[in-house]
This record gives structure tokens, sequence and C-alpha cells, in this order.
């Protein structure tokens, strides 16, 4: 079930890097227009004008908020994905999310009530897993409610500060308290990457930080790097 769950957070985030990027990028050629100031996506930070107002708007889209640009603003780039074709895939990621977690803590409930130690602490470790499987799929969850109700982000962006802080903590689990496996070492390194990554999230989202392309690049990377290929590695049977 971990390579399932793990194979669809790799996808999921490198589309929704993808559509960040795409976003950015598409604002910021529209952002040379009047239409721009009219949206009020502007910004007075020093780099140029253009680019920023590309970064604050695509924190917007990520938010919910729709952005009213001029139809030039670059849809026809390859990296350029409509909202509600991304929120599609974070439902679907989500959906599989709860019900891989569900199961795992349904699974794990039994065993947890044990009084022999060794089937409690499997039972636990279980109910650990769907626990963390919901932090992500709560995310992206919300991710496509914004994009179809229009709200904004500033809460989403401290729910991902709640959720850095959570991958902090279980990156030092996995290192301290479990084994040193290939699987294990794999995860300490993935928890504390997608620390920094919704740590990013939150600095976009609620303290307003002009970093929507940077963070598009990373996810990209993270969903690669840290999701799709251990989730390969585990279908495939290449570690355990």
């Amino acid at each position: 079930m971990l390579g399932v769950v793990l194979l669809y957070v790799g996808a999921v985030l490198a589309v929704n890097g993808i559509w960040l990027v795409g976003q950015a990028r598409a604002a910021a050629i529209a952002s040379r227009s009047p239409a721009m100031e009219t949206a009020g996506v502007r910004s007075t930070v020093g780099g140029g004008p253009s680019v920023y107002a590309g970064e604050a708007a695509a924190g917007q889209e990520l938010g919910g908020e729709t952005v009213a640009l001029p139809p030039d603003r670059g849809e026809a780039h390859p990296l350029f994905i409509q909202n509600r074709e991304i929120a599609i895939l974070n439902i679907f990621t989500g959906f599989i999310g709860v019900v891989i977690a569900a199961t795992y803590i349904i699974v794990g409930y039994g065993p947890s009530t044990s009084l022999i130690p060794a089937v409690a602490a499997a039972g636990n470790a279980s109910i650990r897993a769907g626990g963390a499987v919901l932090l992500f799929a709560f995310t992206y969850l919300w991710v496509a409610y914004n994009q179809y109700a229009n709200a904004g982000g500033r809460g989403l962006g401290w729910y991902s500060a709640f959720v850095s802080v959570t991958a902090i903590v279980f990156g030092i689990y996995f290192i301290t308290d479990l084994p040193n496996t290939t699987t294990n070492l794999w995860l300490a390194g993935n928890w504390f990457a997608w620390a920094i990554l919704w740590g990013m999230f939150f600095a976009l989202l609620s303290l307003d930080l002009p970093i929507a392309r940077i963070t598009g690049y990373v996810a990209i990377i993270e969903g690669l790097g840290t999701s799709w290929a251990l989730a390969i590695a585990l279908l495939w049977g290449k570690i355990t």
C-alpha cells in the first residue's frame, strides 16, 4: 500500500509543480499588460515587476483565487495547466490517500490493543502510517477545494506549516527509532525534503513571498525523487 500511495503522491507533486511553474510564467507574461494592474497583481519587491507579479498571481491561483488575466497570458505553452484540470488529480490522489490511510488505521486498531508488546507495536505502527498518509491526502483535497470554491490560501498555508513541522518529527523518528533499512533511510530523507516543500507552501500562501516558480520546481524534483522513485522501487520489489 505504501508503494501505491507514494506513486500517486509523486504524480500529484510533479504535475502540481508543473502547474505552478506554468501559472507563474503565464502571469509574468500577462503582467506586462495594463490589465494586470486592474487585477491587483503587482509587487513592489525588487527584481523585476513582471516576474514578481507572476509569482504573486501563481500564489493566488494555488490558494484558489481566480486572477483576472488577459487572453495573452500564455495558455498555449506546454507548462500551462488549467486549474480545474489539475484539481481532478488532487481529488483522485487525496481520495486514494484517505482510503489507504483508513485501511492502515482499521487494520492496526485491533493489534494496537493487544497485551502482547510486539503485536501492539505493529498495530501502533500501522495507525501511525495511516495518520502520516492523511497529512498529505488532506493537503491535496484542500488544494482541489480551493480551486473550485475560489477560496483564499492562507488557511492552507498555515496547515502546510503544521505539516512541515510534523514532517521533521517523522524524519527524526525514522532515523532514531526504526532499523536502518534502505526503505527507512529513504523515507527519513523524504520526510525532511517534504518538510522543506511544505514550508515553502507556507511561505508562498501565508507570507505571500514571491517564490511560486521555485516552489514549483522543488515540487517537481521531490515528486520524482522522493515519492515516484521510491514507489517504483517498492512496487517492483527492489527494496522492502
